[in-house]
């Protein structure tokens, strides 16, 4: 293989690999052999027909797509091996010759890492308020909350306040006419939640079952419903029953209720205690993570970043939020239904920040490099085995979904990040 690599512009260049006949012809033999399975020549069964016959009917160059398609991933990937470069983005492929008998020449528009210059990264001085003391008040919100999970909602005889529950039919009109999505039976709505159009749940309250109001509305200017944005809309809303919620009085049995390992409500807050007190540890230490990655990269320059890496990283956080969401049984189409957006919206969503987070990945990489971290088989099947107890799948299910080269990337990564964060000082 011949590799040459020239550099255009900053962070830009061309790679120039050939594919050489040792490689091509046997390449060649497997398509036609594939090939010949279905094709029909006059004197000649299916998957008989012979080479020669196929060469000077077809002409041999009829492989020549297949064969360099078959071929073209892994001559790529040992070029840029050989080349000594780190492409960061998806290359724009080029054939420069395809002569019979001869080596194919390729050419790739590639678009390679920029130059990182580390600034400090080490001994960073970090400002994060400390907020991990609990107080009683927060202790008490917890214990409310949960307390409120077992309310029951139980008939209300006298008119609806804000947070009870009224069952009603309702139908919207605009002008006088009756919209597709504005009408609705037996509907529970929770006063007061803002689960519906602004100004609708508020002209309920003072009401009590029986009764019919009509709700006058305006629809926002952004509805997602264009046809209705900004219109005045009417919904006459019958009350078929107000509801109240009816709360467990706050003593051991309903601890007991709450949590099976407890046997007193003062065992149940201290427990709600240690809980709280850990959450806001680990925020603490995430936000001084945050914060010490942050002064770090700032402290970084990048010479050139890239666009194509900042699209790339688009369509990676694109892709990872798409595949977290179906994982919980939620498609792209599904999702942008319900929250009335689109794969536009979307993409400017992650778009927003993207070339921050391509610099942070940048600066941490080059981290990770210059204090030469590398990953030992210790540390992979440590990692394994975390992801493997995280996602509750089976440890050999995880070494096959995951390559050995990004499993020693993210360890590297990680104590990058390490190395960042325990030697911060906190103001």
């Amino acid at each position: 293989m011949s590799v040459s690599f020239e550099t255009k512009e900053t962070n830009h260049g061309v790679l120039t690999f050939t594919i050489a006949q040792a490689d091509i012809q046997p390449e060649l033999t497997k398509v036609f052999n594939k090939m010949k399975k279905d094709i029909a020549v006059p004197g000649f069964r299916k998957g008989h027909l012979p080479r020669p016959v196929f060469n000077q009917r077809f002409g041999e160059e009829a492989l020549y797509q297949d064969a360099l398609n078959n071929l073209l991933p892994d001559a790529y990937e040992a070029a840029v091996k050989e080349a000594g470069i780190e492409v960061v983005a998806q290359p724009k492929i080029d054939i420069a010759s395809m002569e019979k008998g001869q080596d194919w020449t390729i050419t790739a528009e590639v678009v390679t890492k920029p130059e990182v210059k580390l600034g400090d990264y080490k001994n960073l001085e970090v400002s994060v308020e400390d907020t991990k003391e609990v107080t009683d008040e927060e202790v008490d919100a917890r214990l409310e909350r949960e307390r409120n999970r077992l309310a029951e909602l139980v008939i209300k005889e006298d008119k609806a306040e804000n947070g009870d529950t009224v069952v009603i039919d309702f139908v919207g009109s605009v002008d006088g006419v009756e919209f597709d999505g504005g009408k609705g039976d037996n509907y529970s709505l929770e006063l007061g939640s803002g689960s519906f159009i602004p100004g609708f749940e508020d002209q309920l309250v003072g009401h009590e079952a029986g009764e019919t109001v009509n709700v006058e509305v305006t629809f926002p200017e952004d509805y997602q419903a264009k046809d209705l944005a900004g219109k005045d809309a009417v919904f006459v809303s019958t009350i078929h029953e107000v509801k109240t919620k009816e709360v467990p009085d706050l003593d051991d049995e309903l601890a007991k209720d709450l949590d099976e390992e407890v046997e007193t409500l003062d065992e149940l807050k201290a427990k709600y205690r240690k809980e709280l007190e850990a959450n806001k540890e680990e925020a603490y230490n995430d936000a001084v993570e945050a914060a010490a990655i942050e002064l770090a990269v700032e402290n970084a320059e990048i010479v050139d970043l890239p666009e194509e890496m900042v699209h790339e990283e688009v369509h990676r956080a694109m892709n990872e939020f798409l595949g977290n969401i179906q994982r919980q049984g939620i498609t792209p189409e599904m999702y942008y239904q319900i929250t009335g957006t689109t794969q536009d919206d979307l993409h400017k969503q992650h778009e927003a920040d993207a070339d921050k987070r391509t610099k942070t990945n940048l600066v941490i990489e080059a981290i990770a490099k210059a204090e030469g971290f590398e990953a030992t088989d210790e540390d992979i099947e440590n990692e394994i085995q975390t992801l493997a107890n995280e996602y509750g799948m089976p440890v050999e299910q995880v070494r096959s979904l995951l390559s050995e080269d990004m499993l020693k990337h993210d360890i590297a990564i990680k104590k990058a990040v390490e190395v960042i964060t325990s030697t911060a000082k906190v103001k």
